[in-house]
């Protein structure tokens, strides 16, 4: 088996062997080959068979002239008419063959091979003949037909058996019919083959064609000297194909616009901090005998910067350790309950300040196996954008908790500024912001719900949006009770 392995190892080297093409025109070939086998097979086979039956049928039919005339000749009682042995020599040089005339007494009266005279022949063939039972047989060993007639003489009413004719006929002609018909067949075989291996290789280039102009296709969209799509829509499979690789391309489009877009962001927002840093901290070094509250309130304001600085490094930091395997999950049985409540205690500071009412409902203790710490976070990223993103007043932020045998699921709504339908395809991108003027003035670094999606992805869940624009939104989370492998 391994001399195996490393045959097909380096056949799949070789990419010619590995094309479709050539695949293709393999598999006509081998159809080709195989009908042609199997019609020649057929037709020979069929032609054989059929010149057997008619040759039996030939010497049935002559030796019961011939038995006719041994009963008019009396030839059982007087084996010496001229005229029957005539016939009978007649008959074993015309066609290759030996006849043997048997009487009532199993007695041979005559062999044309002048081998069983006088001798007795009893055999099963020779007694069903003598009831009256005509048999013929093919040896295909010998190649000989071989028949036994009956010579029945009338006697009235039933016609009595008085001998038997026993008949051998090769059939060499056959055989040479046979192995000429053979041989033209193989010739034809041939020349057909030939001519299904051309076809095989001009079926397959062309049927290749169309993936070929979607290899030039791609290849010139990728060099830039393509329109924005392509389209060939030769076969339904390169439609498909086509109609797959579109889709991927304006996806990783709007994936790269949303890089350079998150790039601009992030470099703005690492930058902003930096640089309200150095001003404030240029004003204090060119000022001499600065105020103590002066010096406070700029040097409050530099502590504000550096904690904008570190929420945004420890949000890109969260997402590159949320790119990695879930085996980095801290699993632990939690009360889920309890940790909502925890994050609202957390959140109660910035919800009072932004006039916003924070509403929790449990229907059932929940206890459920997660990483405490990692969901956290991403259910304080729901409720803290819906704090943000909410009306100057009569906000509320509700979360509702509920489960079943399987799931807990956790909805987390909001009666604020809502998502457009658009932006709900897109809001979970890491380099995606809905808003990013209003989001700039917020403060954010447009991580959040990309942290959040990839930390419920992480523990087997799903998370869905919903709600319309002006009215608020609806974040609709579910998760395994018990975390799955």
């Amino acid at each position: 088996m391994k001399w195996f392995a490393r045959i097909k190892s380096e056949l799949n080297k070789i990419s010619f062997l590995r094309s479709i093409r050539f695949r293709m025109s393999v598999v006509i070939v081998l159809v080709g080959v195989i009908c042609c086998c199997v019609m020649c097979f057929g037709i020979l086979q069929s032609y054989f068979y059929r010149a057997i039956e008619v040759r039996t049928g030939d010497i049935q039919n002559q030796m019961k002239v011939l038995a006719d005339h041994l009963v008019t000749y009396n030839y059982l009682q007087n084996p010496s008419s001229d005229v029957v042995n005539a016939e009978l020599e007649q008959f074993s040089t015309l066609y290759e063959g030996r006849v043997i005339i048997i009487n009532d007494r199993f007695t041979v009266i005559k062999d044309t091979y002048h081998l069983s005279q006088g001798k007795y022949i009893i055999s099963e063939e020779v007694i069903r003949c003598f009831k009256g039972e005509s048999v013929s047989n093919y040896d295909d060993a010998n190649k000989y037909i071989e028949m036994t007639i009956p010579i029945q003489i009338n006697s009235g009413e039933s016609n009595q058996v008085a001998g038997v004719i026993l008949v051998s006929v090769s059939t060499k002609s056959i055989e040479n019919n046979y192995n000429i018909l053979n041989h033209n067949a193989l010739l034809i075989s041939c020349l057909v083959m030939t001519g299904v291996i051309i076809v095989a290789v001009g079926v397959s280039h062309f049927m290749m064609r169309p993936f070929d102009r979607v290899t030039k296709e791609i290849n010139n969209l990728k060099e830039g000297f393509s329109e924005e799509i392509i389209t060939v829509n030769d076969y339904v499979e390169t439609e498909k194909i086509v109609t797959a690789f579109n889709q991927l391309w304006q996806r990783m489009k709007v994936l790269d616009d949303s890089r350079q877009d998150f790039v601009s962001n992030v470099s703005h927002e690492l930058k902003t901090p930096m640089t309200s840093i150095k001003v404030l901290a240029d004003s204090l070094n060119t000022q001499e005998d600065v105020p103590v509250e002066i010096y406070k309130e700029f040097m409050t304001d530099i502590v504000a910067e550096i904690d904008r600085e570190n929420d945004i490094i420890n949000d890109l930091l969260s997402l590159v350790k949320l790119d990695k395997s879930s085996s980095d999950l801290n699993i632990l049985p939690v009360n889920i309950n309890k940790m909502v409540e925890g994050i609202f205690k957390l959140l109660k500071p910035l919800a009072n300040e932004k006039k916003v009412d924070l509403i929790f409902q449990s229907h059932r203790e929940v206890i459920a196996e997660v990483d405490e710490i990692k969901l956290s976070l991403a259910i304080m990223n729901l409720i803290e954008n819906g704090i943000k993103y909410n009306r100057e007043e009569g906000g509320w932020v509700e979360v509702i908790l509920d489960a079943d045998h399987q799931f807990f699921m956790l909805e987390v709504s909001d009666n604020g500024i809502g998502i457009g339908e658009e932006d709900k395809k897109h809001i979970f991108e890491r380099f995606y912001r809905v808003d990013k003027s209003h989001s700039r003035e917020i403060n954010g670094t447009g991580l959040g719900l990309a942290i959040t999606r990839s930390t419920v992805l992480k523990h087997r869940g799903s998370i869905k949006v919903s709600g319309e624009e002006g009215e608020g939104t609806v974040f609709s989370v579910k998760i395994p009770l018990s975390y799955i492998q």
